[in-house]
């Protein structure tokens, strides 16, 4: 296993198809950034969620990431119908991709829900020049699959990546899958994987390696 770092990130975009999507898969990866990256200029981009919904994220990003400079771009695409609205979506990754990015942070292209995939798919399109991660969100669908990139994380940073979540997103607190459990589990299962205690998985299909 070949350990490198995100030394020189200052520019990331965040794509989620719905509020908590982007803190389920990486709200890990945010809280290590914001603690070693003053000033991180952030572009938060979601694809759908009600108005509620949205402050909720809104809040999140702000709770995970203090002292970033973060752009938000809410839109409003029918939950569950994504890819019915392809043009909508595709013209959202464009723009968002305007500016240009070090790093980008998307689903997996493996995820069990349609506009996840969608997003999965249509981002690397758009930003060819930066490294994309693409995170995972456990689910009923049981979607899990295989992961090439881990982030560690010391075991304060899961837990306070537990704590914002339930803090943030009250509206999730009924759902029978959101609980410590399924969190901590997962980061444990995939700490186990990379010799750390807790961690977060990704994949990232393609790099360039400078030596």
């Amino acid at each position: 296993m070949l350990p490198f770092t995100l030394a020189g990130v200052r520019r990331v975009v965040l794509f989620g198809a719905h509020p908590d999507d982007i803190e389920i898969g990486a709200g890990g990866l945010l809280l290590g950034l914001a603690a070693v990256v003053p000033g991180l200029d952030v572009r938060y981009v979601l694809l759908s969620g009600m108005p509620e919904r949205q402050a909720e994220a809104r809040a999140a990003a702000a709770a995970f990431l203090p002292d970033a400079r973060i752009e938000f771009v809410l839109h409003d695409l029918p939950d569950g119908r994504a890819p019915a609205h392809w043009e909508r979506a595709k013209a959202a990754v464009q723009a968002a991709a305007a500016d240009g990015a070090d790093l980008v942070v998307a689903p997996a292209r493996d995820d069990a829900h349609q506009d996840h995939r969608l997003l999965a798919e249509l981002v690397p399109t758009a930003f060819r020049d930066a490294v994309v991660l693409h995170y995972e969100i456990p689910k009923w669908d049981g979607d899990l699959g295989r992961r090439n990139v881990y982030v560690p994380l010391p075991d304060e940073r899961a837990r306070r990546k537990v704590e914002l979540l339930h803090a943030n997103f009250p509206s999730q607190k009924g759902r029978d899958w959101w609980d410590d459990e399924v969190f901590l589990g997962l980061a444990r299962l995939r700490g186990m994987e990379c010799r750390s205690r807790y961690a977060e998985a990704y994949t990232c299909e393609k790099a360039v390696m400078s030596l």
